[in-house]
C-alpha cells in the first residue's frame, strides 16, 4: 500500500472509531465553516470530512513542473505578441487583441494563475491554465486552518506531520511587486527620480489603495471578502466594487471620494464585454497608465485553451530551454484547435478532424475559453453518433480538442442525512502561482467526471502529508 493510500486508510479508522461516530465534532466543524464565511447561498463550501492529503514527493513533483510550464507559457505570451500569425492562432477577440497591445505597466508575468492538473498513479497532468481570475487561494487557507484543529485531523497528527499551504500571504506580496514595478514605471515616465509612492508624512512608502473588482454576487459573499478583510488586517485600504461604479475623471479611477491605486480584476473580458465597451473608465485608467490593473488585461492570452494548443507544438517550443520541453512533454496533454487542416500527432502527420472522428475514446473537446456556456464533450462518455455532432457543433465556435487525462479518483468522507458516507470523488488539484512560483494548493472535488457543480461538489483543504519518525 502507499504512503498515500495509508494515511488516507488510517484517517478513515480514525472517524469510525468509537470517540468519532456520534458526528458531534463535524457540527462544531461546520458552524466554524459558516463563522468563517465558507459558505454560499446556504451550502458550506466543504461538505467534505477530510481533507485532500498530497505527499511531500507529490508536492515537490507539482511545484517543479508547474513552475516549469508558469515559464514556457510566459514564454510563449511573448512570442505571440510579437507576431500576429502566432497571436492569430489564440482566436482573441479584436477587443482582446486590443487590451492584450497595452502595456500593462509591470514586467513580469501573470501576478497569480492557477493550474488545473489530475495527479493519477504517479502521473501528472495539466489540463487548463488560469491566468484571468484565479480563484480558491483564501477558501482553501481558510479552509485548512479550521480543519487542522478538527478533533480527529488532531488524532491523525500523532501520526502524520500536516503542512498548510496556504495563499493570501504570497497574493498579497505579488500585488505590491506589481505596484512597485507598476509605480516606478510611471514615475520614471513621469521624469522622476524613483519609482516609489509618495510617502504619507513620517517617512513610509504609501500603502496602495486596492479595490477587488468583480460583478455583483447573486447569493452570498464571494472569496473577495476574504481578501479584503485580510488585506485590512494587514493595514490597507481595501474596498469591493463592481465594474458599474467605477468612474475616471481627471486622470483618477474612483468610487465615489474613494480613490483606487490598485484593481484585482475578478472577471473575464468575455464577460465585460456582454455589458461595456473599451470606453469604460477601468480600460481608460488602464490605457492611460493610471491605475495598477491585476492581472492584466493582457493574461487572457495564457488563459485560452489554445495556448496549450501552442505549447505542444514542438515546432514552436523546439528553442525552449530543456526544463521547459521536457515539462511541456511529460505533463501537458496534446491539444490542437479544432479545425480543419494538417497537424503532427508525436511524430505522425494527420488530418486532424479525421483523428479526432476515429481516436473518440481517447480525446475530450473542450471550449477555448472557460468565460462560455459552452458545454465540455467527452469522447468516453458518448456514442460515435453523438461524438460526430459534438463535433460539428464545436466547429461553430472556438474549440479545442484535447488527449483526455485519466481522472484521479479517491474516496471522501462526507455527512449524508445525518451518518457518515464515503464516496468516491474526483479530484482536481489546483497549484497557486504568484510571480511564476508555486505557493499554494488547493483541491475541487466532484462527482461528476468532466468536474461541474453537483450536490456533492466543493473545495476541499489541502495538507503536505509526511509519516512522522518514530524514535
Amino acid at each position: 500500500m502507499s504512503q498515500l493510500n495509508e494515511a488516507i486508510a488510517r484517517y478513515h479508522k480514525i472517524l469510525e472509531s468509537e470517540p468519532y461516530r456520534d458526528l458531534s465534532w463535524v457540527k462544531e466543524l461546520q458552524e466554524r465553516m459558516e463563522a468563517a464565511q465558507l459558505s454560499s447561498g446556504g451550502r458550506l463550501l466543504c461538505p467534505f470530512l477530510r481533507p485532500n492529503f498530497v505527499t511531500q514527493r507529490q508536492y515537490d513533483a507539482l511545484v517543479k513542473a508547474g513552475e516549469a510550464l508558469l515559464s514556457a507559457n510566459y514564454r510563449m505570451q511573448q512570442m505571440a505578441l510579437s507576431s500576429p500569425r502566432l497571436l492569430a492562432r489564440l482566436e482573441l477577440l479584436p477587443a482582446e487583441k486590443m487590451l492584450a497591445a497595452i502595456d500593462q505597466g509591470y514586467d513580469i508575468p501573470e501576478v497569480s494563475s492557477k493550474l488545473d492538473l489530475q495527479m493519477n498513479n504517479g502521473s501528472l497532468q495539466v489540463t487548463e491554465y488560469h491566468g484571468d481570475a484565479p480563484s480558491g487561494a483564501a477558501y482553501a487557507e481558510n479552509l485548512a486552518n479550521i480543519f487542522y484543529d478538527a478533533a480527529p485531523v488532531k488524532e491523525f497528527r500523532r501520526k502524520y506531520n500536516m503542512t498548510r499551504v496556504g495563499g493570501k500571504e504570497p497574493f498579497l506580496e505579488a500585488l505590491l511587486e506589481a505596484w512597485k514595478q507598476f509605480s516606478a514605471a510611471r514615475a520614471l515616465k513621469n521624469g522622476h527620480s524613483n519609482g516609489h509612492s509618495k510617502g504619507n508624512g513620517n517617512g513610509k512608502r504609501a500603502l496602495p489603495k486596492s479595490a477587488f473588482v468583480e460583478f455583483k454576487q447573486t447569493t452570498g459573499q464571494s472569496e473577495l471578502w476574504l481578501f479584503r478583510d485580510y488585506f485590512r488586517s494587514k493595514g490597507f485600504q481595501a474596498e469591493i466594487f463592481s465594474p458599474e461604479q467605477l468612474e475616471y475623471r481627471n486622470g483618477k479611477l474612483s468610487v465615489g471620494a474613494f480613490e483606487i491605486d490598485l484593481v484585482y480584476r475578478r472577471f473575464t473580458i468575455q464577460e465585460f464585454l456582454t455589458r461595456f465597451d473599451l470606453s469604460h473608465p477601468l480600460v481608460e485608467a488602464y490605457r492611460d497608465h493610471k491605475v495598477c490593473v491585476v492581472n492584466s488585461f493582457r493574461s487572457e492570452m495564457a488563459h485560452k485553451k489554445s495556448m496549450l494548443a501552442l505549447l505542444t507544438d514542438e515546432t514552436l517550443t523546439k528553442k525552449f530551454p530543456l526544463a521547459e520541453r521536457k515539462a511541456i512533454k511529460e505533463h501537458v496533454p496534446w491539444t490542437r484547435l479544432l479545425k480543419p487542416g494538417k497537424t503532427f500527432f508525436g511524430e505522425t502527420p494527420v488530418e486532424l478532424l479525421d483523428y479526432v472522428r476515429d481516436h473518440r475514446e481517447t480525446l475530450a473537446l473542450k471550449p477555448d475559453d472557460d468565460g462560455s456556456d459552452l458545454p465540455v464533450y467527452f469522447g468516453r462518455e458518448m456514442s460515435q453518433v453523438d461524438w460526430e455532432t459534438a463535433m460539428r457543433q464545436a466547429q461553430r465556435s472556438p474549440y479545442v480538442v484535447q488527449e483526455s487525462a485519466e481522472p484521479a479518483r479517491l474516496v471522501f468522507p462526507l455527512l449524508s442525512y445525518g451518518h457518515l458516507e464515503f464516496r468516491e470523488m474526483n479530484v482536481d488539484v489546483h497549484p497557486q502561482a504568484f510571480l511564476g512560483k508555486v505557493s499554494g494548493c488547493s483541491s475541487w472535488l466532484s462527482a461528476a467526471s468532466n468536474g461541474v457543480f453537483s450536490a456533492s461538489s466543493g473545495i476541499a483543504p489541502t495538507f503536505i502529508i509526511d509519516a512522522k519518525v518514530e524514535r
